[in-house]
């Protein structure tokens, strides 16, 4: 049975937009971009299983819509979906209505596949003025999330050089770029958790490191079998 109408985001905060969080709270955020990826993003999840780490997923619309059972995935297992916009352009150079259309797409696909709507969203290349930042808040109570730590994975520099960038720039309250869309980073991932769990520091999703609470609906499960186990 399909979900009901996309709702609207209640304003239960004020924050418009933030690079990292102000805590004294060990615990970090781990977010990955431009995903989901068909055979990359199920590997991921895997390795955070493993270590009982939590992540939060910047979706790109049309990736969301094409793999819908890794966005089940992603929620079952603890994690959090963020709106990455549907088509990944530069929104700093859009109208606010092709904005806001970016946007909606990506919530609405998010919503009808799990039932459930980001709270947060990561403009693609960090790429969104302030004034826009406002105006999402305004018009859809979206918080804008940029990051504190990148570790420029896209750049493809090797894997130890990712992990020991994450681990370098972990501390409370740090936001953590990554992407789920490089096999290296992914392969990275295991000494960055590790490193950053050394510094008695917990990887929670971008709702928890806020202090909102866990995101998304209660009660779904993951009904597919995930694929193999991560072996470290």
């Amino acid at each position: 049975m399909p979900n009901p109408p996309v709702p609207r985001l209640a304003r239960g905060h004020d924050v418009v937009s933030l690079t990292h969080v102000q805590t004294n709270a060990p615990r970090v955020a781990l977010t990955f971009d431009d995903g989901p990826h068909p055979t990359l993003t199920p590997m991921l999840l895997d390795i955070l299983a493993h270590y009982r780490a939590k992540a939060t997923f910047y979706v790109i619309g049309q990736n969301a819509r094409r793999y819908p059972e890794i966005l089940h995935r992603i929620v079952a297992e603890g994690h959090e979906i963020g709106n990455h916009s549907w088509s990944h352009p530069v929104l700093s150079r859009l109208g606010d209505a092709s904005v806001l259309r970016e946007i909606d797409r990506t919530q609405e696909v998010v919503w009808n596949t799990v039932g459930a709507l980001p709270v947060t969203m990561r403009p693609p290349y960090g790429a969104f003025t302030h004034r826009q930042m406002q105006m999402l808040h305004d018009q859809r109570a979206l918080t804008t999330v940029v990051w504190s730590v990148d570790p420029e994975d896209w750049r493809r520099p090797g894997v130890s050089v990712v992990s020991q960038r994450m681990v370098r720039g972990a501390r409370p309250g740090a936001v953590i770029l990554a992407h789920d869309i490089h096999g290296p980073t992914i392969r990275a991932v295991p000494a960055a958790i590790e490193g950053i769990q050394a510094r008695g520091l917990t990887a929670v999703t971008m709702s928890e490191l806020l202090g909102w609470g866990r995101w998304g609906p209660r009660g779904l499960r993951y009904v597919r079998a995930p694929g193999t186990d991560y072996q470290g």
